[in-house]
């Protein structure tokens, strides 16, 4: 009987295969991007409130501005002062007007409230900046929320060690995907692989329009995944204009960097693994 001709690889199967892989790794991606921008902006919005003394001069408030200007711990132009009669008012306001009697004397400070930047929001560096701030001769006390820090600090290395772990069993899932849905597209060509190699064929000549084509279709399928995020991100952004402030473009742009290259880093490797595993069965292996 005779055998029937081998079919061709369907390769639509695998492309589709391979770019909803690398979209799915991307997004995890994004989100790993993001979450981090997310953390810096909650980081940075943490209040520190530096308490002036009664005796303090006009001039004091200048001073500590140009203080915070030339530190390295400063947000730029976070800075904003609330004299004693406006933190009354807001207390009124907030109380009613039962907070500050006539006869009572306005027990509050002046006080300027700044951020610092997110590298900064640990326990030991707010500590060193409470201090910095404490030896200069004009400022009473320094306050800040200590247990948001603490928090904001611990929560963020149990995060980091959880993508970590999640994003390598992502990869390693999405190399078995992609190395399954490439030996599935060359299973159709085994017999002409094998008979390739019987009648003389070197490996390298076997494999090279293998690899040739894989490397195509990895940036196809990059190239496609990219379009397919960044579609997501525009629909994100048109739907939520406020999205706009916390895009982390530089991130953004390596990941897409990133997923570019790895379209043809594992599917060249993964066809050249599956292509070398048909060479090497022997010819009743293949049915």
């Amino acid at each position: 009987m005779k055998k029937p001709p081998a079919s061709k690889p369907n390769y639509f199967y695998t492309i589709v295969s391979v770019t909803l892989v690398l979209f799915l790794l991307g997004l995890f991606g994004l989100l790993v991007v993001q979450g981090q921008q997310m953390l810096k902006s909650l980081k940075e919005q943490v209040e520190i409130i530096v308490e002036l003394k009664e005796e303090s001069s006009a001039g004091s408030v200048d001073s500590l501005k140009q203080f915070l200007a030339g530190s390295v711990f400063f947000k730029e132009n976070s800075a904003r002062f609330i004299s004693k009669e406006e933190g009354a008012a807001m207390m009124q306001d907030e109380f009613g007007q039962d907070f500050l009697k006539l006869d009572m004397v306005n027990p509050l400070y002046d006080v300027l409230i700044f951020n610092v930047k997110s590298s900064w929001m640990q326990a030991d560096s707010m500590n060193r900046v409470r201090e910095e701030l404490r030896q200069l001769a004009f400022v009473n006390d320094v306050y800040y929320q200590e247990s948001v820090t603490e928090a904001i600090s611990t929560n963020f290395e149990k995060i980091s060690f959880g993508v970590l772990a999640a994003g390598l069993f992502f990869v390693l899932v999405a190399i078995a995907l992609i190395l399954n849905t490439i030996r599935l597209a060359l299973y159709a060509n085994r017999f002409l692989i094998k008979n390739m190699e019987l009648v003389g064929a070197s490996w390298g000549f076997i494999s090279r329009p293998y690899l040739k084509k894989s490397f195509w279709q990895g940036m196809l399928c990059s190239l496609l995944a990219i379009v397919g995020l960044a579609l997501l991100l525009y629909l994100a952004f048109r739907d939520v204009p406020d999205f706009q402030e916390s895009l982390n473009l530089p991130g953004i742009a390596v990941v897409f960097g990133v997923l570019f290259f790895i379209g043809f880093f594992i599917t060249v490797p993964s066809t050249y693994y599956v292509v070398k595993k048909y060479l090497r069965m022997r010819v009743d292996d293949l049915y």
